[in-house]
């Protein structure tokens, strides 16, 4: 359910000129996911993560290397998703793969990063590169699992 309505914020934060395409030159059966670098925490690390059930829940159990990133300064690349209109935005999420559909989600909690920026970013198809304190959320009320706060470009 949280999915749903996480899927309903988006669709009407994209700036008008981005609902119904894609990143120039994008094929939507052959988009490719970002390059590794050594800079960046990876998605890959970012994807160990199994829900485990706890009572009538499910919650999510971090491996130990994502789990010692909890409150550090880290850098994560990926592609934004508004969750405000314009075309700058301090609160967003940054995804391992760009979004093909503005109806969407391209991935799974596991995926997704919240933004929170101490300044706006513009908004862009490609890829961005961000430096902020990540916070691991075992239990958010909205399914999130990572948030980036007090974020800024990085190069």
């Amino acid at each position: 359910m949280t999915r749903f309505l996480f899927a309903a914020l988006i669709v009407f934060a994209v700036p008008a000129a981005a609902q119904h395409q894609l990143p120039p030159g994008a094929d939507p059966n052959q988009v490719k996911p970002l390059p590794d670098r050594n800079d960046v925490v990876s998605w890959k690390l970012l994807s160990q993560v199994e829900l485990v059930k706890q009572k009538d829940r499910y919650v999510p159990q971090f491996a130990k290397d994502v789990a010692a990133l909890d409150q550090k300064t880290v850098k994560v690349q990926g592609f934004m998703m508004p969750l405000q209109m314009g075309d700058k935005q301090t609160h967003f999420v940054l995804s391992a793969m760009p979004q093909s559909c503005a109806f969407c989600l391209p991935g799974g909690p596991e995926s997704m990063v919240e933004v929170k920026s101490k300044t706006a970013v513009k908004y862009t198809f490609d890829a961005v590169v961000l430096t902020g304190k990540l916070s691991i959320l075992k239990d958010d009320p909205t399914g999130v699992f990572y948030r980036l706060t007090d974020a800024v470009p990085a190069k």
